[in-house]
């Protein structure tokens, strides 16, 4: 069974997307469900907050984002995201182009306190982040990193004492996902993996599979195969002969899609889940309706960014990709900032240590100063696009 929209009591923003139908409401649901209601609220007590009796000044925000060059439309997805959370409310926005080289961070930083302001978000580049964290340490001004998904750079971060945030998964998480999914629903299953053999998913299944046998699941078949064949149906057979039906791929959507077709025509019953990968372009062969991937999903379809979504489409913005974590990065700064009650001095213990209500859900910051949350969706293909599935019942 799948997520369903009329748990929440609001239709889907695209008006498409996802199975409809009772479903039992999980902790994940639950708490999204929490944060659509408070998101209506947060202005209010945002607004309430920041008020000139108790903050005189207004809220200043850096955005350090690609404006110019190839990466200039993650730029405007970020402006725009950031632009439609400040509006209305007591935020000074400051944009400052980021071309991600590797000499360009301490200017960053100091157009960024030249400007005077409290935090700063965006910071696609680990080089951006390693050349401007220092400079922003010292003068106080915490970070947030919508895209760094580094982990020797958040090591490094905390390692020097700065005030990095991530707003984004690491490069563990997906792994992690993958786990738990596997552990959860397959561990009483056959349950093959195979890589392409590039250096990321061979490191990638050997990570996964290693987890696996240290929490007591061997696979019955570890391969590799190989890449962008036409067909993949000795690949089929080896899975049908070692007794495999539930396989993860480490691998193009272009070849799992091979592999599905590949399976169906020979009457052969697989369960396939891909990786992030599978978000990628829909290529010459269409994905079989049922397979599965750990994915991001796009926040701009799920029930916390309704009113976000509403408000993006009346101003003729599409709602995509970095629009909804960059609205969300404001609405952390600004609750943040209240909680801190206008001490920017302070800002950086209010994000260590409060949950924020986004339109990305609930936000809240580990002691490593990583998402508490995984934001790893299981996804499932349903001829047209990937949907959520938040049901147990997999």
């Amino acid at each position: 069974m799948i997520f369903s929209w009329a748990t929440y009591g609001v239709a889907p923003a695209s008006g498409k997307g996802y199975d409809r139908g009772n479903v039992p409401v999980t902790e994940r649901e639950r708490a999204i469900m929490k944060s659509f209601h408070a998101c209506l609220l947060g202005v209010a007590v945002s607004a309430l907050a920041l008020s000139p009796a108790i903050a005189a000044d207004p809220l200043k925000i850096g955005i350090v984002a690609p404006v110019t060059g190839d990466y200039a439309i993650l730029g405007q997805q970020t402006l725009d995201g950031a632009g439609l959370a400040a509006r209305n409310h007591d935020i000074v926005l400051t944009t400052v182009d980021e071309s991600c080289t590797d000499d360009s961070g301490t200017a960053i930083a100091d157009a960024l306190t030249a400007e005077g302001v409290d935090i700063a978000i965006g910071f696609f580049c680990s080089e951006t982040i390693r050349g401007a964290m220092p400079a922003l340490k010292q003068a106080g001004i915490p970070a947030i990193t919508l895209s760094a998904r580094s982990m020797p750079l958040m090591a490094t971060a905390l390692e020097n004492g700065w005030p990095l945030f991530r707003l984004a998964p690491n490069d563990q998480d997906e792994i992690d996902a993958i786990v738990k999914f596997i552990m959860g629903e397959w561990s009483d299953k056959p349950v093959a993996l195979l890589d392409d053999g590039t250096i990321y998913f061979r490191e990638m299944i050997n990570s996964v599979r290693n987890a696996l046998e240290e929490r007591g699941l061997k696979p019955v078949l570890t391969d590799t195969f190989r890449p962008a064949q036409e067909q993949q149906l000795s690949l089929v057979r080896r899975l049908a002969q070692a007794g495999a039906n539930h396989v993860l791929v480490g691998g193009t959507r272009s070849d799992v899609a091979i592999l599905a077709r590949d399976a169906r025509q020979a009457g052969v019953n697989l369960t396939l889940l891909g990786t992030e990968a599978m978000r990628a372009q829909q290529t010459d062969v269409p994905l079989e309706p049922g397979v599965l991937a750990i994915a991001l999903v796009e926040y701009g379809e799920l029930p916390p960014s309704a009113a976000l979504v509403e408000q993006a489409e009346s101003v003729n913005i599409i709602p995509e990709g970095y629009v909804v974590p960059a609205a969300a990065a404001v609405d952390v700064a600004e609750g943040a900032y209240a909680a801190a009650g206008g001490d920017p001095a302070r800002l950086a213990a209010m994000l260590a240590t409060q949950t924020f209500d986004t339109p990305m859900g609930p936000v809240a910051f580990t002691e490593g100063h990583e998402l508490a949350e995984n934001p790893y969706f299981l996804m499932r293909w349903q001829g047209q696009q990937f949907v959520p599935v938040f049901d147990s019942d997999r």
